[in-house]
């Protein structure tokens, strides 16, 4: 079934991993289990450190903010606008820059929550 979700309604609670970051729930693995959407808001200065996915694509949409992301092996800066896809099985991770909450759309698919 279809569903219709303003990202300004989406409820924010402490990530469970990450100090400093918030996580909302979009689609889930419950929903489908193809794929999981989530928001995220990193405060400045706050890392989420390189990690890999053992079978999940990540697919990062900047929405507001600066960072850098780790892929390809190096440090990239990205942008509010810029979209970041990350194959399975590749190291990447995410630093929130500047003054401002570094706000993100993600696509994990297979479903990772």
């Amino acid at each position: 079934m279809a569903f219709r979700v303003n990202i300004e309604e989406i409820e924010m609670k402490p990530h469970p991993k990450f100090k400093g970051v918030k996580i909302g729930f979009v689609v889930t693995k419950t929903k489908h289990p193809e794929l999981s959407i989530t928001v995220l808001e990193i405060l400045p200065g706050v890392e989420i450190p390189i990690h890999v996915h053992e079978k999940e694509v990540d697919t990062i949409f900047i929405l507001k903010g600066e960072a850098e992301v780790f892929i390809n092996d190096t440090w990239q800066r990205v942008k509010k606008g810029d979209i970041i896809v990350i194959p399975y099985g590749e190291k990447h991770g995410v630093k929130a820059l500047g003054e401002k909450t570094l706000i993100c759309y993600i696509v994990h698919a297979p479903a990772l929550w």
